[in-house]
């Protein structure tokens, strides 16, 4: 913090930091929605430690973290990015993140690597709802947080305003350490309310000087409140009273206990910062504030058979356990895994066991197996600047693990371990796709591999039925991203087609068929003819087959036979092409011939009768219906039970999940669900979830039948 140590350490530009020892590191995810000035944030403390020369832009396209094609183009943050600083000694990864919804996945993944996080906050915009749901989730775990107000020099910012927001949003501890000090729209520079002095910025580098008069009311207000939350926090129990007695308290005290609850995560100072001015003291926070990666607990650990494993810790020398935490292919260069090292070093060219579990119903088989390293690398933007070594707490970038995904563990050959993956947000938007060439379809397979190794929130299903190729995605965007990709990186042009839905057909009433099939043309024939009884049976109830023949008139070995034909022509359907569910079908009566019956004879006659009894009776199409769950704010609960109701569902009921939030369960036709997360986006303003579960088929209204049977 500036108050107690205002010299600056700036890095060798050219030159990656290293770290020997956990105690020099810091880990720190910057956190904020799109457009709050994460990426410029890391252009500042970038050129404020001399690794770059001049802060790069978002508008221009030329910033350290946004670097990507896709990013340039579209000026924001999709993946999660690496910028290393050193200052005053202290090694500083910076973890750039996406603001936007859709890639939460990288978002998550930052978080996992970090010891603590930055959020930052947008004096023009204040606090959205995705954000205050991530400082609910760090809360949950613990993780020190610090609030940075970035665009404190903007002609709408309002720092009063916003701090006031964040105070109301995130809770308890939130409070200022600095103030800024605007004339004429222009910031001057910073008050400490900690040693009460004006760090002038006027100049272009900071001055020490006292404040003017006409802000010690204001410091006076929220010193005594940032001074309150300090001694609360405080171990001292003495403090507090001292304090209210009007002892004053040594600033050296203070800034003591703000570093260790800051560590614990238990105090959360608010920060400021415009061009120029505020990176300063942001670093000193960083570096003497928060914790370094041996004061964060370990993730849980395994064999990997499942049993707990205990007693490794943030140590070079312990045993090898390190986490991919993002990937990236490139036709060029390769695989590059950007890896978290939570126990042991890595070294460049040593052999890893590489283990990914728990990830297979998004495409991800559970693998094991060895692999070789390559160099090591400390990644600067697109820059890869070589690495020595990988300790304990550090993040290092690491080349051609051929096999390695986004969250699986590296550890030693002859100790494979596991670590309990991540939370990952649930892919809930299909897009249909088909190659645009045959060309495109041979290229297509393996680009796609690609993309779902990179990907842990992207699921690629092959649909049997629809023979259709589904991307799974997160959103919009996502889906932009990941075309572009297709595209751009691996030179495959895909075309999204109309994602059709499984439907199933079925009888709508009880009848008698026959199937005759009878040919004799003087050599070996085929004779076979079987009377069904076909019946619709309730929703989920299969198909039954009953046998009720008398007196031998089909034998024994030709019921089976029926059987089979009967549930072939089921699987093919007998109207619109879908499989008929839901039958009892039972064979009462047949003739045979001592020479021209078989197997496939009967098999033909059990087709030919489940025809007849369809042109009989009338059939249904089924379409299917998913219990849905939705978790939203309070505000938006009326909204989205209007919506379900439109999309033609059964709201079941809601209940009260926490503070301010309600689930909402409902039925739903699977039919209306195709865009559900980008509209349950809009209306809760991106901070609503919902899981889907298929529940069972019901009859497709009759005014939706000709429409769908056009788009299957």
């Amino acid at each position: 913090m500036a108050d107690k140590n205002a010299t600056s350490a700036m890095g060798a530009a050219g030159r990656a930091p290293a770290a020997d020892k956990a105690d020099v590191i810091r880990n720190v995810v910057l956190v904020g929605h799109s457009g709050s000035g994460k990426t410029t944030l890391v252009e500042q403390l970038l050129a404020a430690t001399g690794t770059i020369q001049r802060p790069g832009r978002v508008e221009d396209g030329n910033t350290v973290s946004d670097f990507d094609e896709v990013e340039v183009r579209q000026q924001r943050s999709v993946n999660l990015t690496l910028a290393p600083i050193m200052h005053t000694g202290i090694k500083i990864n910076l973890l750039d993140t996406p603001g936007y919804a859709d890639f939460v996945g990288d978002l998550r993944a930052g978080l996992r690597a970090a010891d603590a996080a930055l959020f930052v906050v947008s004096a023009c915009d204040g606090v959205d709802g995705l954000t205050q749901m991530l400082w609910e989730e760090c809360a949950q775990v613990g993780m020190p947080r610090a609030v940075v107000i970035t665009k404190i020099d903007h002609q709408r910012a309002d720092f009063d305003d916003v701090l006031a927001t964040c105070q109301d949003i995130f809770g308890d501890g939130v409070a200022p350490l600095y103030l800024p000090v605007i004339t004429n729209g222009h910031v001057n520079g910073l008050i400490g309310l900690l040693t009460q002095k004006f760090y002038n910025y006027a100049t272009g580098s900071r001055t020490e000087k006292e404040p003017g008069t006409e802000y010690q009311t204001q410091i006076e207000e929220h010193r005594g409140v940032l001074l309150e939350g300090i001694i609360q926090e405080s171990e001292d129990e003495s403090l507090m009273e001292r304090y209210l007695e009007g002892e004053e308290i040594d600033t050296g005290v203070l800034i003591d206990d703000l570093e260790k609850a800051v560590a614990r995560g238990s105090f959360y100072p608010v920060l400021c910062t415009g061009l120029g001015v505020g990176a300063t003291e942001l670093l000193e926070l960083i570096t003497q504030g928060f914790p370094s990666p041996l004061e964060h607990p370990m993730p849980e650990i395994t064999t990997l058979d499942g049993k707990p494993v205990q007693g490794i810790a943030c140590d070079a020398d312990g045993p090898l356990v390190a986490e991919v935490v993002k990937t990236t292919s490139d036709p060029y260069v390769g695989r590059i895994s950007l890896v978290r090292v939570f126990s042991g070093t890595l070294r460049p060219d040593m052999t890893v066991h590489v283990s990914g579990h728990g990830l297979a119903d998004r495409g991800h088989e559970d693998h094991d197996l060895d692999e070789r390293i390559g160099a090591l690398t400390c990644p600067l933007g697109k820059q890869q600047r070589g690495a020595a070594k990988g300790v304990a707490g550090d993040i290092v970038a690491v080349a051609k693990l051929s096999r390695a995904e986004t969250g699986d563990t590296l550890s030693d050959v002859d100790r494979p371990l596991l670590m309990t993956p991540w939370s990952m947000p649930e892919p809930l938007l299909p897009i249909a796709i088909r190659a645009r060439s045959k060309a495109d379809e041979d290229k297509l397979s393996q680009a796609l591999g690609r993309l779902v190794a990179e990907d842990p929130t992207l699921r690629l299903e092959n649909n049997p039925e629809t023979r259709q190729l589904v991307l799974w995605c997160m959103g919009e965007a996502h889906t932009d991203v990941l075309l572009d990709r297709l595209s751009k990186r691996h030179g495959v042009e895909v075309e999204r087609v109309e994602l059709r839905v499984p439907l199933r057909e079925t009888f709508g009433g009880k009848c008698q068929a026959m199937g005759r099939n009878v040919k004799q043309t003087g050599g070996h024939g085929q004779y076979a003819i079987c009377h069904l009884e076909v019946e619709p049976l309730p929703s989920g109830g299969g198909f039954q087959f009953v046998d009720k023949i008398v007196g031998g008139v089909v034998p024994r070995q030709f019921i089976p036979s029926v059987e089979k034909g009967v549930r072939a022509q089921m699987e093919r359907g007998v109207v619109a092409g879908y499989p008929m569910v839901d039958v009892r079908v039972t064979l009462y009566d047949g003739k045979a011939h001592s020479v021209d019956s078989s197997d496939m004879a009967f098999q033909i006659a059990g087709q030919l009768a489940l025809k007849e009894a369809a042109a009989k009776v009338p059939t249904l199409l089924l379409e299917p219906v998913d219990e849905l769950s939705v978790l939203v704010a309070d505000d938006h609960v009326g909204a989205v039970m209007s919506d379900l109701s439109a999309r033609r569902g059964r709201v079941l009921g809601t209940e009260p999940v926490g503070t301010g939030r309600t689930l909402v369960k409902a039925e739903v036709p699977e039919l209306e669900l195709t865009r559900y997360a980008i509209d349950l986006r809009s209306m809760s303003h991106g901070t609503g979830t919902f899981h889907r579960a298929f529940l069972r088929y019901e009859p497709l209204p009759p005014h939706l039948v000709g429409k769908v049977a056009e788009t299957g």
